[in-house]
C-alpha cells in the first residue's frame, strides 16, 4: 500500500470521535432552533448535528451564543424537530483535502459527490484561513499561457494575479472558465461552482470541462436548492482546497462560480442572525467577507507555491456600479468585462477590451509589446468612438486619420479577439502586429 493512502487511512481513524458534547432543542422558530446544553461549550462558526427520531440526522451552523443558549441555522429544513432532539456538538468544520481529490467533485464538507470513495488527507486545514502575511508574500510573477489570444497579449495574466470576470447569464462565462480550466498554465485546477443548478454541474463536468480539464481539478459544487450556508461554506471549502496544494509548492489555478451568488448566500445567514441590511439588502459585513476571501489568494511566501484566481460576478444589466462588482473592482489585480451586444454578434469570448483591465501591466509585457497593446487599444476605441456614424453611413473617409486606420484594422482585430492560441505568446502577438499592419496602409485608388 503507498505511504500516501497509509497516511489517509490513518487521518480517517484518527478523525474518529467516541464522545460528543450533546444538547437538546428548546425551540423551533422562523428558520432557526433554539438549543440549550452546550452555551458555554460551542463557538461562533461551529458545526452541531441534530439526531433526528427518523434517522436522518440534520446539520447546522452555531449563529448567535447567549448565557443559556445557542442559536442554530440548519443546513436543510427543520421540518420534523421537535423539542427535546438531542443535539451534537462537532466544533470547527475543517477540510482535509489529499491529491486523491484531483479528478473528483466534491460538496463543501468534503464528502465525494461522484458515488466514489474519498480519502481525507493527513493535514486538516480550517475553511477561513488567515492569509500569507503581507510582508512575506513574493510579488506576481511571470506571464501565463493561456491558449486564448486576447489573454496572450492584450490582457495578461501573470502567476498569482487575481482577475475578476464581470458577465450577465448567457454570455459565455462558464464556457471561458472552462477554457481557463484546459488552457492556463498550472498545476492544479480548483472550480467552486456556488449555487449552481443541479442540471448543470454534470454538464459542466462531462461536456464544458471534458476529461482534459477533469484531469488536474477539484470541482467544489453546491447547487442552487442548498441551504445558504453550504452555498457559503462552498466558497471556503475551494480555497482550502487551493491552499493545500499551494502550500505543496504548486501553482493553483482557482475559478469561482461566482461570487455574486456567494454574496447572496451571506446575505441570508447575516440576515438570519440579525445583522441590518445596507448595500440594497447586503449587510456590512458582505466587503470583509469578499475582501478576506480574495486576500487568500495570490502570490505565496517562502516555500509554497500561488494561487492565481478568477472570481466569475454576475452583473444585472452590465451594472458594473452594484455593490459586490464595486467591491471586487477594487481588491483585484484586474476586471474582465463581457458584453451581450458583443455576444449577440457572434464573437466569443465576448470581452469588452476597452472596459477590461490587467494591472499585470505594463511589467508584464515587454516595451514593443506593450507598444502593440497601447496601438490596438488606441484604434478600438477609435471605432467604438464613430461606430455609431459609420454604421449609418454618415462618416466620410478622411475626416480623422486614426478612425480611418480603425475601420481598416477593424474585421482582423475582430477575428484575433475570437482566437484560440496554440503556437505560444510570442507568435499570438506577432498575429496581432500583423492585423495592426492595415493601419500603416494607404487606401486603395478607386
Amino acid at each position: 500500500m503507498p505511504v500516501s493512502e497509509l497516511e489517509c487511512l490513518t487521518a480517517e481513524i484518527s478523525a474518529l470521535r467516541p464522545i460528543y458534547n450533546v444538547g437538546r432543542v428548546a425551540g423551533v422558530g422562523r428558520g432557526v432552533l433554539t438549543v440549550t446544553g452546550l452555551s458555554h461549550l460551542a463557538s461562533l462558526g461551529d458545526q452541531i448535528c441534530i439526531c433526528h427520531r427518523t434517522g436522518a440526522d440534520i446539520y447546522g451552523e452555531v449563529l448567535e451564543l447567549q448565557a443559556e443558549t445557542i442559536t442554530v441555522l440548519p443546513d436543510q429544513s427543520a421540518e420534523g424537530v421537535v423539542i427535546g432532539d438531542r443535539v451534537l456538538l462537532l466544533g470547527e468544520l475543517r477540510i482535509a483535502p489529499s491529491n486523491h481529490w484531483i479528478g473528483r467533485v466534491i460538496d463543501p464538507s468534503g464528502r465525494p459527490l461522484d458515488g466514489r470513495a474519498l480519502l481525507r488527507g493527513a493535514i486538516d486545514h480550517p475553511l477561513r484561513a488567515q492569509p500569507p502575511k503581507a510582508a512575506e508574500r513574493r510579488p506576481m510573477r511571470g506571464r501565463l499561457e493561456t491558449h486564448i489570444a486576447v489573454f496572450d497579449t492584450l490582457l495578461p495574466i501573470v502567476r498569482g494575479q487575481r482577475i475578476g470576470l464581470f458577465a450577465g447569464s448567457g454570455v459565455g462565462k462558464s464556457t471561458l472558465l472552462a477554457k481557463f480550466a484546459r488552457g492556463v498554465q498550472a498545476d492544479v485546477v480548483v472550480i467552486a461552482l456556488i449555487g449552481e443548478r443541479g442540471r448543470e454541474v454534470r454538464e459542466f463536468v462531462d461536456h464544458v470541462l471534458g476529461p482534459e480539464g477533469m484531469a488536474r481539478s477539484v470541482v467544489v459544487t453546491a447547487t442552487s436548492d442548498q441551504s445558504p450556508l453550504v452555498r457559503r461554506r462552498c466558497a471556503w471549502t475551494a480555497m482550502a482546497v487551493a491552499e493545500h496544494f499551494r502550500d505543496q509548492g504548486q501553482h493553483v489555478l482557482l475559478l469561482a462560480d461566482s461570487i455574486t451568488r456567494f454574496a447572496d448566500a451571506h446575505r441570508e445567514v447575516a440576515l438570519a442572525s440579525g445583522e441590518a441590511a445596507s448595500l440594497r439588502g447586503y449587510p456590512p459585513s458582505t466587503a470583509h467577507l469578499i475582501m478576506s476571501l480574495c486576500e487568500r489568494a495570490g502570490p505565496g511566501s517562502a516555500q509554497s507555491g500561488d494561487i492565481t484566481a478568477v472570481f466569475s460576478v454576475l452583473v444585472a444589466g452590465s451594472d458594473m456600479e452594484e455593490p459586490i462588482a464595486d467591491i471586487l473592482r477594487g481588491v483585484l489585480d484586474g476586471h474582465v468585462v463581457l458584453d451581450r451586444k458583443i455576444a449577440e454578434r457572434g464573437r466569443f469570448p465576448a470581452i469588452d477590451l476597452l472596459r477590461s483591465v490587467s494591472r499585470s501591466l505594463p511589467e508584464a509585457a515587454t516595451p514593443e509589446e506593450n507598444a502593440v497593446i497601447a496601438r490596438a487599444r488606441s484604434l478600438l476605441g477609435a471605432y467604438e468612438n464613430a461606430e455609431m456614424m459609420i454604421k449609418a453611413g454618415l462618416y466620410s473617409q478622411g475626416s480623422d486619420p486614426l478612425t480611418d486606420a480603425a475601420i481598416r484594422v477593424w474585421p482582423a482585430l475582430e477575428r484575433f479577439l475570437s482566437e484560440d492560441s496554440s503556437d505560444g505568446i510570442d507568435a499570438c502577438f506577432r498575429r496581432l502586429a500583423r492585423c495592426l499592419e492595415a493601419d500603416e496602409q494607404e487606401p486603395a485608388d478607386d
